[in-house]
Parts: C-alpha cells; structure tokens; sequence
C-alpha cells in the first residue's frame, strides 16, 4: 500500500496543476480574476466549498492522527495539502503513515 499512496500523491499533484497552471499561464497571479471564476456559478461554488470542507477535515485528521501515531514529518502532509489540495495532502499523509508502520514492524 505504500507505493500506492506514494503513486496516487504524485498524480493528486499532476491532475490539479494540469489543469490550473494553464490558467496560471494566460492570467498571471491575477487573484480578483481567480475568486471570481472559483465562485462563477452555483455549480463551481458547491465544488470549491467541498474542497475546503474535505481540507479542514483531513488538516485536522493529520494533526489529531499524526499526534496519536507519532507520524514523523506530518507537517508535510500540512503543507501540501494547503499548497495542493486534499487530492495531494491525503495519499502523502497516509503513504508517510505506512511507511513508519512498515519501519516500526521491521524493527520488532
């Protein structure tokens, strides 16, 4: 399961930036223009407003989980969740999971 967390974290970063960095590309850092098309319709709205209700969850399922578990290098999955998104921030932070659990059985 770990290459596989690993494998859907790289894609969680490439099928978002495929899509917002042609926009990137023809506006700039324009961010009046990109609030503006995020909240263009009810359609786009209801998908942004999931996107950040998904992102406070795991942001604070990382923190509550990683504490518990002691997951090193959590803050990671913080990070990339707030620069990405939840499509990237989730398979990291479980793919950093596995990967201590699979150390911690090695060394038992």
């Amino acid at each position: 399961m770990t290459m596989f967390y690993l494998g859907l974290a790289i894609i969680g970063v490439l099928v978002p930036y495929a899509a917002f960095v042609p926009w990137l590309l023809q506006n700039g850092v324009d961010i009046p223009q990109f609030c503006a098309e995020m909240m263009a319709n009810p359609i786009s709205m209801f998908a942004w407003l999931d996107v950040v209700v998904a992102a406070i969850t795991l942001l604070v399922f990382i923190i509550h989980d990683g504490q518990k578990k002691q997951v090193r290098w959590r803050f990671i999955a913080i990070v990339g969740t707030l620069s990405v998104g939840v499509s990237f921030g989730l398979p990291l932070y479980l793919y950093l999971r596995e990967r201590q659990r699979g150390a911690e059985q090695i060394r038992k």
